[in-house]
């Protein structure tokens, strides 16, 4: 058993606030804003015909562009609402209900990733007690050459400084930082981060 993640106690106080998530991106998309722009940077990233972890996939949207894109996608989230709206959204992409710090038990298999993308503040929801664990199983689930690559926001509980010592401390290595999804340099101000991190 581990520590239920922040997420979890999120839905147990608010019932309604998986449904409220789904809604606020399928309003944004209907919109015409851009909601895709974490998955245009993996696809970027790995060569075509892929093996992609979607970690926290929410309700499906990078792991569907990213299908689309050419890549074969496995999506993991611990909110039942959220992959019941991912696996309606697209059918082709394996979608697992499940803590990401039980990853290993959750795929029931020894599948390795070209890339894992961890996005929408995902690291922020975890347990506490289970952020290392949760890199860590990052780090054994990436292929030889793969990379994870992890953004959130500051003012979360969950510094900067202590997300890179939590990486380190799980054998993953900092390739690169950025401030946002385009790709913007880190700097002593930002309030956002992008990691590219790899064994």
């Amino acid at each position: 058993m581990v520590e239920k993640s922040l997420w979890q106690e999120k839905i147990e106080q608010n019932p309604s606030h998986s449904q409220w998530y789904i809604q606020r991106f399928e309003t944004m998309r209907a919109q015409g804003q851009d909601i895709w722009g974490e998955a245009r940077v993996i696809d970027a990233m790995v060569s075509r015909g892929a093996r992609i972890l979607d970690a926290g996939s929410g309700a499906g949207r990078l792991a569907d562009y990213l299908q689309r894109a050419g890549h074969t996608v496995v999506g993991v989230d611990v909110d039942a609402a959220l992959i019941e709206a991912s696996r309606q959204l697209n059918g082709e992409v394996d979608f697992y209900q499940g803590d990401l710090a039980l990853l290993p038990e959750v795929l029931d298999t020894d599948a390795s990733f070209d890339a894992i993308v961890c996005a929408g503040n995902v690291v922020t929801f975890l347990a506490p007690s289970t952020r290392r664990l949760v890199l860590e199983n990052f780090a054994a689930a990436l292929a030889e050459g793969g990379r994870a690559v992890i953004g959130f926001g500051a003012g979360r509980s969950y510094s900067f400084d202590e997300f890179f010592a939590d990486a380190e401390a799980a054998g993953l290595t900092v390739q690169q930082k950025f401030s946002t999804w385009e790709l913007h340099p880190l700097s002593e101000s930002s309030t956002f981060l992008v990691a590219v991190l790899g064994r």
